[in-house]
């Protein structure tokens, strides 16, 4: 376990953080996760390789994630107080998509020997895992999300001024590859206004845990 203490300001961004901690990892996969995350059962790490181990080519893996064939979030995790699912639509088998959430993640060693976190595009501490998987669908990795359960003790939701500007980068970035660009926390493309897509964003959010706090499906 290689733990990333960052109190003391150390690192500026979570792609410097991150690139740190798994520079010193040598084992055949690395995890990148949040301090807020449960693993639910001691056979947890176990399971977890050999889902791995069955996918060829992987690029990376996370817990959750989407894709440009559905608009609903693919996770078997659940989070916050009471645990809910994190996504719509729960699955039975590794399932590729375009990119995965930051909670929890796994790279291969040698895939992060090749690529590491861009620490000049994602200089903040959102979207890291987003430009990641972007960067390894271009070089013709798989992205998966994997079916296995967890628990997140955070809920997402959390938008700010760091948040939009790494957006805007990353839309520069990769919009001649892929456009729109999909997340688990919105939609994001290069032919509409920046500023018009966050506050259709900030709209769903809010209707959305309008609909959590009132019970509606």
């Amino acid at each position: 376990m290689i733990l990333v203490d960052n109190t003391q300001n150390k690192f500026k961004s979570a792609s410097e953080a991150l690139n740190y901690g798994g520079e010193q990892a040598t084992g055949e996969y690395i995890i990148f996760s949040h301090q807020d995350i449960d693993l639910l059962s001691k056979k947890f790490l176990e399971d977890l390789e050999l889902i791995l181990d069955k996918i060829t080519n992987l690029g990376i893996a996370g817990v959750a994630g989407k894709s440009e064939l559905t608009r609903f979030i693919l996770s078997n995790l659940k989070q916050g107080r009471p645990p809910k699912y994190a996504g719509k639509i729960q699955i039975k088998e590794s399932t590729e998509v375009q990119t995965i959430d930051e909670c929890f993640f796994v790279i291969p060693k040698t895939v992060f020997e090749i690529i590491k976190f861009d620490e000049k595009v994602c200089d903040g501490w959102h979207l890291y895992a987003v430009d990641y998987c972007l960067i390894v669908k271009e070089m013709k990795f798989l992205v998966c999300v994997v079916p296995i359960s967890l628990y997140h003790r955070s809920v997402a939701g959390s938008f700010s001024k760091d948040y939009y500007s790494t957006v805007k980068k990353i839309i520069k970035k990769h919009k001649e590859n892929f456009d729109p660009i999909y997340t688990t926390m919105g939609n994001w493309n290069s032919y509409y206004p920046l500023s018009l897509q966050i506050i259709y964003q900030i709209i769903i959010l809010y209707y959305t845990k309008f609909r959590q706090k009132t019970g509606r499906k």
